[in-house]
């Protein structure tokens, strides 16, 4: 795709929605973090990075705005700069009219910070871009330990630059769908940007009660987050359901080796009698709503439902201004529908020859309700709980229950 003399490339659909609605309030920033077991040297960090955006070329882009939509355009003569951490965490990388890329990479004592806008990429894109990044920089500073190369991504430069929902976007009868219900909210006073609060404790513990409970990782923190967001609700707030969005890769259902966003999204909820249901009962609603929805079928369904309205004839022709009022009514509409959100990235793996030099990795993004983001390394399960709320009796009541299983986990946060 060309636009005049230069080349251009159209968002994907994900990426189409974030575009519009991102502001303040909710940036579209997600950041992922290396722990290092030694200290930063900025200057090999700063060469790692030059080397990296070599293979991911979408990296080197900037957000315009076109007549219809918005597209990313190729801006070579931005180079990013590694830098101190300096800005509090997840801060707008997007400033209409100024050309920014949409990623930064700054570094704190030992951790490394990856910094992505969601008009760029997904979750699972720019943890690639992270441990890419984190081997090469390990090997600039170790050069003992040779050349090392992220084995299980060896996706060209084309590949990784594909969008997927195009690729696999077919157009179907439309199907009835059942009438989303209003969800419960948490109200209060508002901070200026996000409280970030982490939990590190030892994974093999918190599995001991996942299989206890014949659980998944994933369902396991749907119950805690809803237990603890129930929890603080008045009553007449939990006549209405407690709802999460939950993200799918849909690169487990397609394949796909796009380093663009590539997800879909579902709800789980349940209805909560008091504001102390037992786990057990909230596990139940929880794994029947992934029993139904985690399915090839169900996930084409969304992934086409999705993409259906950019492929309709009078939605394309409307001027991009009328889009982005209409795509902020949608947003606004939709977020009537959750409580909260919650993304597990899963166990992340790195080459063993790495382990000594890694401690752990976390992810966690910009939101404007409550936000939990798990991921794990080695031994090291990091739970990241994100709002924008000036309480923090969610965020009590929620590591008390992981504390329970581990007596040694380390809470952090960013007041």
């Amino acid at each position: 795709m060309r636009n005049s003399n230069t080349e251009w490339t159209r968002l994907d659909n994900a990426a189409k929605l974030y575009a519009s609605v991102m502001g303040r309030r909710d940036p579209k920033v997600f950041r992922f973090a290396c722990q290092l077991t030694e200290e930063v040297n900025p200057d090999f960090l700063q060469i790692a990075l030059d080397e990296v955006l070599e293979n991911f070329p979408i990296y080197h882009s900037v957000l315009r705005r076109g007549l219809f939509w918005y597209f990313l355009e190729p801006s070579p003569r931005l180079s990013p700069k590694v830098h101190p951490e300096d800005r509090p965490p997840c801060s707008p990388l997007y400033a209409r009219g100024e050309r920014r890329l949409l990623f930064d990479v700054s570094w704190y004592r030992k951790r490394i910070n990856l910094e992505v806008c969601h008009v760029l990429t997904d979750g699972t894109g720019a943890l690639q871009f992270l441990r890419t990044l984190v081997a090469r920089y390990l090997t600039l500073c170790h050069p003992e330990l040779g050349d090392i190369v992220i084995l299980d991504y060896g996706a060209s430069p084309t590949e990784k630059s594909i969008d997927s929902f195009a690729k696999y976007y077919q157009e179907t009868a439309s199907q009835a769908q059942e009438r989303p219900i209003s969800a419960a909210h948490v109200k209060g006073a508002r901070l200026p940007g996000i409280r970030v609060v982490e939990g590190e404790m030892d994974v093999k513990r918190v599995l001991a009660r996942v299989k206890e409970l014949h659980s998944s990782m994933t369902a396991y923190l749907c119950v805690q987050l809803l237990r603890a967001i129930a929890g603080v609700l008045p009553v007449r707030e939990l006549r209405k359901p407690v709802t999460l969005t939950v993200p799918v890769n849909l690169r487990n259902f397609f394949a796909s080796e796009s380093a663009r966003n590539f997800f879909a999204v579902f709800h789980v909820s349940h209805r909560f009698t008091s504001g102390n249901d037992p786990e057990e009962a909230v596990l139940q609603s929880v794994q029947s709503c992934f029993e139904r929805e985690l399915t090839q079928e169900k996930m084409a369904q969304r992934m086409n439902r999705m993409s259906a309205l950019e492929h309709r004839s009078f939605i394309r022709i409307l001027p991009l201004p009328i889009k982005d009022i209409g795509l902020s009514i949608a947003n606004q509409y939709s977020r009537r529908m959750t409580s909260g959100g919650i993304s597990n990235l899963g166990r992340i793996t790195m080459p063993e020859k790495l382990a000594p030099y890694i401690h752990s990795f976390d992810v966690f993004m910009s939101t404007d309700h409550i936000q939990l983001c798990a991921c794990s390394y080695q031994d090291r399960l990091v739970l990241s709980l994100t709002a924008p709320f000036v309480g923090g009796d969610i965020q009590k009541g929620f590591f008390r229950s992981f504390a329970a299983l581990d007596p040694d986990i380390v809470i952090s946060s960013n007041d």
